[in-house]
């Protein structure tokens, strides 16, 4: 009876443990307002260049830059905000910085050279953290 017993008890924590597996298998879940990669990608591109327009023209505004811009894609702060978490937690932000920083390098060759001495001097980190 004990062994019939201890058997029972074994699927059970099974069963618990795999339902609890499936149901924390994602950390965030997804966004109503979700944008799509490749726009994130264009608008983090965007965001990048508007950085280096304020470098160069130190009475322009970043937080105009950045309205305009979201404004232009259609795209609220609070969805890009909400679609940026959701890809960092979900692991896709990598991708999304790679893209971005290939398409700054197809709209302005120079920046490559910029690009590649700031990856010399983050090497190791990972592309949200640079």
């Amino acid at each position: 009876m004990e062994i019939a017993h201890r058997k029972a008890m074994k699927k059970l924590m099974l069963l618990l443990f795999y339902c609890l597996m499936v149901s924390c298998s994602q950390l965030i879940d997804e966004p109503k307002n979700l944008v799509p990669k490749d726009k994130m990608a264009d608008l983090v591109a965007e965001f990048a260049m508007n950085d280096q327009l304020i470098s160069v023209n130190s009475s322009a505004h970043l937080e105009d830059a950045t309205r305009i811009t979201l404004q232009q894609y259609k795209i609220s702060a609070r969805a890009f905000i909400d679609s940026y978490k959701y890809y960092t937690a979900t692991g896709d932000v990598g991708k999304i910085l790679n893209n971005a920083q290939e398409i700054v390098l197809n709209k302005d060759p120079n920046a490559k050279k910029y690009i590649e001495k700031k990856l010399k001097e983050t090497q190791g980190r990972p592309a949200f953290a640079r």
